[in-house]
């Protein structure tokens, strides 16, 4: 049978008894004006808006690509542009549908055209699924029109979609939800009818506990939100309590405000338990942070920051591996990019660890903020313009790859620092070998010993 989940059957059904349907389900909304978040693609003129109201999107454009975060609204967008449009609405998922069932869904799409003059959007979950044999399945009814297209992706289309598709497609990008987006939410769901009709009130520690587990997903919240309040009414309860939605959603709340000392209290805890190689200690704090909401594009950025700061060229794919950690977190969010932090908070916690980097570039700034700077040296200047040997610039450089072993005996730094050592290599995993290069080249640039250690 077709997978049409919005039949004119099921949607009578679901007027004649709401509570039959999911609260995520019941609080869909029933037009644009109602969307929580995505202000961005919502503001009049805009593209999606006037896809909605009938008055054109952009020019070729026969499908929309949707493409953000879980629970971001992908689903409800597609769902508002086919009720608003008066078109049916059918809904794959690429996890679970093949060709077969595309090619079934678009066949069926044409004939409701013809026979009845009813136009179908076919929302496409998780389209970067699909193989590029099977989008290319999608292209001819996108040309021809036979449906509108509405496919959503969590991951990053220009590498995921087909070019083909892409062109073809008005491309949205959504937002993860903010927590005032999912306060509106949540208290629309308390007072509205479709929702629990003000039956039961929310405190506000139990309001708060529901955001931070809620990860920015507006259908977790509600998910969230209505287990809870069919525990309390299940015994007789006028309000939803912190201690009620701990039970339903079986997570105790965590001590941790965003927004204070906990915050960077337990950032700063996760960054020394990896600098002092503390694997279980650090993993214990991710998974506070985890646990309460915490932003995970901000666990990255301190992943890439410790990277950098306490183990640099003792091992040099730290740095990577917390970028790409970053980058993966950014695409995927959660609840997977808990295993990407995880991966990247080990292979820092166990990695062999130097801050030599660190005092080398903080010496570096130090001296300079005393003055010590001074000219460059006349034949390191530029000597890329008219009068520039005039003037001695560039004159008598020695060019390195000329010389035997790429090193050329010149000086390089100001006369103000040109005994200054700034980088002091440990002895600690990889940085070992540079110490013993870099005390190789100072000796083939003249500069035995180096004068003082700055950072001694």
């Amino acid at each position: 049978m077709e997978p049409d989940l919005f039949t004119a059957a099921a949607e009578d059904r679901q007027e004649k008894d709401p509570s039959a349907s999911p609260l995520a389900v019941r609080m869909r909304p029933r037009g644009l004006d109602e969307v929580v978040g995505q202000q961005h693609l919502l503001k009049p003129g805009s593209p999606l808006r006037r896809l909605v109201e009938g008055s054109g999107g952009p020019a070729g454009a026969s499908s929309v690509i949707l493409w953000g975060p879980p629970g971001t609204g992908k689903t409800t967008l597609a769902y508002v542009v086919s009720k608003a449009t008066n078109k049916r609405f059918v809904e794959l998922s690429a996890i679970t549908a093949g060709v077969k069932e595309v090619r079934a869904v678009i066949e069926s799409a044409r004939r409701a055209s013809g026979g009845f003059g009813k136009e179908t959007v076919l929302f496409l979950d998780e389209i970067h699924r699909f193989s590029k044999a099977q989008q290319d399945s999608l292209l001819p009814a996108v040309e021809n029109r036979w449906v509108t297209l509405i496919a959503a992706t969590t991951e990053n289309p220009y590498f995921s979609v087909i070019s083909p598709l892409l062109s073809r497609s008005l491309l949205l990008t959504l937002e993860p939800l903010t927590d005032d987006d999912l306060r509106d939410l949540v208290r629309r769901a308390l007072t509205d009818e479709r929702g629990l009709g003000g039956a039961l009130t929310l405190p506000e520690d139990a309001e708060a506990h529901l955001l931070r587990i809620a990860g920015g997903d507006a259908r977790r919240v509600l998910t969230a939100l209505e287990a809870a309040a069919g525990a309390a009414l299940a015994t007789h309860e006028a309000e939803i309590t912190l201690e009620t939605v701990e039970a339903t959603v079986d997570r105790a709340a965590v001590k941790y405000d965003r927004d204070g000392d906990q915050h960077y209290d337990v950032a700063s805890a996760l960054i020394k338990s990896i600098r002092g190689s503390d694997v279980d200690a650090a993993l214990h704090y991710l998974a506070r942070m985890i646990e309460a909401g915490e932003d995970p594009r901000f666990i990255a950025r301190r992943l890439m920051i410790s990277a950098s700061e306490d183990i640099g060229l003792a091992d040099p794919t730290a740095l990577p591996t917390a970028v790409a950690a970053a980058q993966a977190v950014a695409m995927i969010g959660f609840p997977e990019a808990a295993l990407t932090l995880s991966h990247a908070t080990i292979a820092l916690a166990l990695a062999p660890k130097s801050n030599a980097a660190t005092l080398a570039i903080f010496a570096a700034q130090e001296d300079v903020r005393k003055g010590l700077a001074g000219p460059v040296p006349a034949h390191l200047r530029d000597g890329h313009y008219k009068g520039a040997a005039k003037l001695g610039h560039a004159q008598g450089y020695i060019y390195p790859h000329d010389v035997q072993g790429g090193i050329a005996a010149q000086q390089y730094a100001p006369d103000a620092v040109r005994d200054r050592r700034y980088y002091t290599p440990t002895r600690h995993g990889a940085e070992a070998r540079y110490a013993e290069v870099v005390e190789r080249v100072r000796e083939r640039l003249g500069r035995p010993g180096g004068g003082p250690d700055p950072s001694s």
